[in-house]
């Protein structure tokens, strides 16, 4: 138990290394990772480590899908809802087959239901180091979007997939009742899973005074989901994903200020560790897997894993050059029809509401409003071949991948053979794909958005939030909590803070010189915060002051500090 525990604490110090030392290396962490353990799985005395599949599943999965999901906007997601459908289902499916006959064609005594089972597992891209990469290279934010939204999905799909197959092993399963298992595991996950999430936001909102006990909830959360529905035979994996976005939805109107910051700083370390926990256990157990393949079928299965891989990078190709094309045809579309849908907008709000139908009205131009705001976003963010590339290259297997080859059945043919081609295609993307996707990202020279379309944009956000703060200061209705009127002199000086503030943004938005006023400003903050951090340690050293008093002069400095400097 105590190496088990030792060998825990080692591989969060080299998860933590690897994280910090990965974007210095202009490399993906899950690439070093992989590579880490491998190496480390060669050391002398190495332990064998299994971990049971089931464990991955269910204990590992969900929390890592609601750590993404949480942090996914619902708008972006929608908006990209048929691209992230496409790849996450249609794909999965064409690669689940494609491979599956593949594999069924070189390995016939094994059956084409065990195949399919192997292509499923091997199909659902993890778009962990792709999106990492992606972010720290500035990819434009709808390719980030997709590619975070088809890992969240795909999962869903192959795990169905592999189940059916599973299934049709021992018995005869048509098409019919594979299509109807799969409508419903994507519905009653996603029931299952808005429910746990609309609750979970009722019942932490209502007790976010205690955020002890809201990060409590928060970490059963996906669990809440997964197992209920698993349980359905249902898609725990749809279920969690709802769960994450409906949560993360609402978090800006039912969660308090700090609970929304240790939400996402909670889960971003869950998700670290997880994730990154995931990609150094499948370098450490490649040992052991090759070890189970006889020496006489370890080079035909090495063989077979790498023409698997190579199947799989020509069938998303394939793919992805007709959904590339779709996509231009709907950005001219959109690019036509953004001029009429301003002018019906305009039209519509000029006509103004009919006596008694204001809110009905309110309604309706709220719709066109976002119809209006979409189509500008499909003419604006269309992605072209560039983006279409990188979309195509990254493929990269993960968890679902290293977990779902080993849960398939004990007595399927070759099984031992059929965990080492997935755990090849596994580690070949990552390497190679993942290792070579920055090279891709620069070759091609994409950008992401023009930074200073970002700051215009972000200057007349700020300025509708100020105006709202100033429409509410004059507002003659404003009173405070006990029905009172605020005093004049407090008015005065918040409207006073509201004018520096909004002129603080707007600095922001146009100034980038490190020597200007604002910066300087900025600088002098946080050593003053420094400071002020210095002197409350000196006094804990002391003893002077009582561990409560300490207590809340630090929240204090921290508040200040995340204020100013954050």
């Amino acid at each position: 138990m105590q190496e088990l525990a030792l060998l825990a604490v080692a591989a969060v110090l080299i998860i933590v290394a690897v994280s910090y030392l990965a974007p210095k290396l202009s490399v993906a962490a899950p690439v070093l990772l992989v590579l880490v353990g491998m190496g480390c799985s060669q050391l002398p005395g190495a332990l064998r480590v299994f971990v049971e599949p089931e464990l991955i599943l269910v204990v590992v999965l969900p929390p890592i899908l609601y750590a993404a999901a949480v942090n996914v906007p619902v708008v972006d997601f929608r908006r990209n809802l048929k691209t992230i459908g496409a790849l996450s289902v249609l794909l999965v499916a064409v690669s689940a087959f494609g491979t599956g006959l593949l594999i069924w064609w070189l390995l016939p005594d094994i059956g084409f239901a065990a195949a399919l089972a192997l292509g499923a597992v091997i199909s659902p891209p993890d778009a962990v180091a792709a999106t990492s990469i992606g972010k720290r290279l500035g990819l434009p934010p709808r390719l980030v979007t997709i590619l975070e939204g088809e890992g969240l999905v795909n999962d869903a799909t192959a795990l169905v997939l592999m189940r059916t197959a599973i299934a049709a092993i021992a018995t005869t399963v048509s098409f019919g009742s594979a299509l109807g298992d799969f409508a419903f595991a994507v519905a009653v996950g996603i029931a299952i899973g808005a429910v746990v999430g609309v609750v979970s936001v009722w019942v932490r909102s209502k007790i976010q005074s205690q955020p002890v006990l809201t990060t409590a909830i928060s970490f059963v959360v996906p669990f809440l989901a997964f197992i209920p529905t698993e349980e359905l035979h249902a898609s725990g994996v749809i279920a969690v994903v709802t769960a994450g976005l409906i949560t993360g939805h609402q978090s800006a109107r039912r969660f308090a200020a700090h609970d929304r910051i240790s939400e996402r700083t909670n889960w971003r370390t869950i998700q670290l560790l997880l994730e990154n926990g995931v990609f150094l256990l499948m370098g450490f157990e490649l040992t052991s897997v090759v070890s189970d393949v006889a020496d006489e079928g370890l080079s035909r299965t090495l063989a077979l894993g790498l023409l698997v891989t190579a199947a799989l990078v020509v069938l998303r190709v394939a793919f992805v050059v007709p959904l590339i094309a779709l996509l231009r045809h709907q950005q001219k579309r959109a690019d036509r029809l953004s001029g009429r849908m301003e002018s019906w907008v305009d039209s519509f709000t000029a006509r103004g509401p009919r006596p008694g139908e204001e809110e009905r009205f309110d309604r309706a131009a709220r719709a066109l409003q976002r119809r209006q705001a979409d189509i500008n976003f499909y003419a604006s963010e269309g992605l072209g071949w560039r983006g279409g590339a990188v979309l195509a290259w990254s493929g990269m297997r993960g968890v679902v991948t290293l977990a779902a080859a080993q849960s398939l059945p004990t007595d399927v043919p070759h099984r031992a053979e059929l965990i080492l081609v997935a755990f090849t295609v596994a580690i070949v993307t990552l390497v190679v794909q993942g290792g070579s996707l920055p090279l891709v990202i620069r070759w091609l020279g994409i950008r992401g958005n023009d930074e200073e379309h970002e700051r215009r944009e972000y200057a007349r956000l700020a300025g509708e939030l100020m105006t709202a703060t100033q429409a509410l200061l004059e507002s003659p209705s404003l009173v405070r909590d006990n029905g009172k009127p605020f005093d004049d002199e407090v008015l005065d000086k918040a409207r006073k803070r509201s004018l520096v503030m909004s002129e603080v943004i707007d600095k922001m938005a146009g100034e980038r010189d490190p020597d200007s006023p604002l910066h300087q400003q900025r600088e002098l903050q946080r050593l003053m915060m420094e400071a002020q951090q210095n002197a409350l340690l000196d006094a804990r050293a002391g003893g002077t002051y009582g561990s409560h008093t300490l207590e809340r002069a630090q929240i204090f400095i921290d508040s200040a500090s995340t204020r100013f400097t954050g």
